[in-house]
């Protein structure tokens, strides 16, 4: 750029402006790059949307939608929800089952008796010479597990804390506390069931100083819940559980209350038919929304005579005119484009052709999904299908419900039909999103490689450009810089010649 840049000052002419002028009639090409930049950016941001919808399809349903065993789906129910719950694994048996339930499993807790400080209340620093009525104290307590991994005796005497007591307690595998609004020591078992529960035994002196001698009187007596298992019966056999929860032939028994004396809980699996149905159905609306909105991406109106706005064009218009101008063009970006057409064309040809299943060929409709008529579809949605009986969709609600009847009667023939049309979309899709060499990544149903480098290509040409338009209006600043010397050199020279004449 010019170190000096002379405005006119001999001229009187407005050369700024001229310059100005001059610059922006080569700036358009700049301008028409920029805009051809960001178009590309847009539709890049375009692909990437719908790629993730693509792929989503793919890995969400189709994954595991090709195998038999997604569709495995079994449920149980029971006459008594509030005294068991059930999950039902994939191995579970279909039939109906009794259930009592004898008790459940609870943990081992020790209610300590109430202690009373010699001089106000406790807390777990003070010693036990704190406690009133302990005197000189030199004893032991034991707890010990019933299981057997853990025993540990603890010597107490006047210098020792709660807080000792507490840490030795829990060292032998059991929950303590001090409750110093109650002033009393809480203890009990980590797990629920008659092996996790733990026995306290010792000195008597030295229990009833800590309020854990369960011989005592009143409310200085310790009381003691005993851990036990939860025990049901099942079609009459005997279940043990330390906690409430039996694995039984592929379902998952969750104990929650005990039976009544002559009560039995009715347990009932069988095939999930709703679980099933609404697994192909919403399969079939997420196939629907990225389909509908591929063909409305595909037929989008045009929007020739449209390009992005500079930041001068968008300084002469409102911010709602910004939106709706930008908008024309992102909503025709991916209209004709090519591979929207490829990837659009596959999923419509999978979705339309038979599959032989034990000798006959058999399509969507054969199960009940149909496309609408041409005239029935809504512009852009003619290729969408519909499941007829779904109380969910207005236009084929009143039709008889033949998919969810074919599950139920025969679910061998819904499920061959399925994993195979599930294959060969997954398939087809695996094939569509190849990686190609400069152009796209594995993965990917678009040409992700080829947009990022013509959008370096294009930073580069821009890059460029800017420099040949700075240097081409430095040229004419020196031009008329030139000009303004020369005329300065000429007034400086006739004034010099009308001082000689004595002008």
């Amino acid at each position: 750029m010019a170190g000096m840049r002379l405005t006119g000052m001999m001229s009187g002419m407005d050369t700024e402006s001229i310059i100005q002028q001059l610059v922006e009639a080569k700036k358009t090409k700049v301008d028409k790059t920029k805009k051809s930049q960001t178009k590309l950016n847009w539709k890049q941001d375009a692909w990437k949307e719908l790629n993730t919808k693509l792929q989503n399809l793919q890995k969400k349903y189709l994954s595991n939608m090709r195998f038999a065993t997604d569709y495995a789906k079994k449920t149980t129910k029971v006459s008594n929800s509030n005294k068991v719950s059930v999950i039902t694994g994939e191995s579970a048996v279909n039939g109906v089952q009794s259930l009592k339930i004898e008790s459940l499993a609870k943990s081992g807790i020790m209610t300590g008796g109430k202690l009373e400080g010699a001089e106000g209340e406790l807390t777990a620093l003070s010693k036990i010479s704190d406690i009133k009525g302990v005197g000189d104290i030199n004893g032991t307590i034991n707890i010990a597990t019933k299981d057997g991994k853990s025993s540990v005796d603890i010597e107490i005497n006047g210098e020792t804390t709660i807080s000792d007591v507490l840490t030795q307690l829990k060292s032998a595998g059991v929950n303590a506390s001090f409750d110093a609004k109650q002033q009393r020591l809480y203890i009990s078992s980590k797990e629920m069931g008659e092996a996790n529960d733990f026995t306290i035994t010792g000195d008597d002196a030295a229990l009833s100083a800590l309020g854990l001698n369960m011989s005592d009187s009143g409310d200085k007596k310790a009381t003691k819940v005993e851990g036990q298992d939860a025990v049901i019966y099942l079609n009459d056999a005997r279940y043990t559980s330390t906690n409430n929860t039996f694995e039984i032939n592929g379902l998952t028994f969750t104990a929650l209350g005990t039976t009544d004396k002559d009560e039995e809980i009715t347990v009932t699996t069988q095939n999930d038919t709703d679980g099933v149905y609404d697994m192909l159905k919403n399969f079939l609306k997420e196939y629907n929304s990225i389909i509908n909105e591929m063909d409305k991406l595909y037929n989008a109106d045009s929007a020739k005579g449209y390009e992005p706005l500079t930041n001068d064009e968008k300084e002469a218009m409102s911010e709602s005119d910004i939106k709706e101008w930008e908008t024309k063009i992102k909503d025709s970006l991916l209209r004709r484009d090519e591979n929207i057409s490829t990837v659009s064309s596959a999923l419509k040809s999978v979705m339309s052709a038979g599959i032989e299943i034990n000798g006959k060929t058999m399509y969507l409709s054969s199960f009940g999904i149909n496309t609408l008529s041409y005239f029935e579809a809504a512009d852009n949605e003619r290729n969408a299908y519909h499941i007829d009986g779904d109380p969910d969709d207005a236009s084929t609600s009143g039709n008889a419900d033949k998919l969810k009847s074919m599950i139920a009667s025969d679910p061998d023939t819904v499920i061959s039909f399925f994993t195979q049309l599930s294959k060969n979309l997954y398939d087809k899709m695996s094939d569509l999103s190849q990686s190609v060499d400069g152009y796209r990544t594995y993965g990917n149903f678009y040409d992700d490689k080829k947009m990022k480098s013509d959008y370096d290509d294009y930073t580069s040409k821009i890059s460029d450009l800017e420099k040949k338009l700075a240097d081409y209006e430095d040229k004419w600043y020196k031009k008329f810089a030139a000009m303004e010397t020369a005329l300065a050199k000429m007034q400086s020279n006739m004034s010099a010649v009308t001082g000689l004449l004595g002008g």
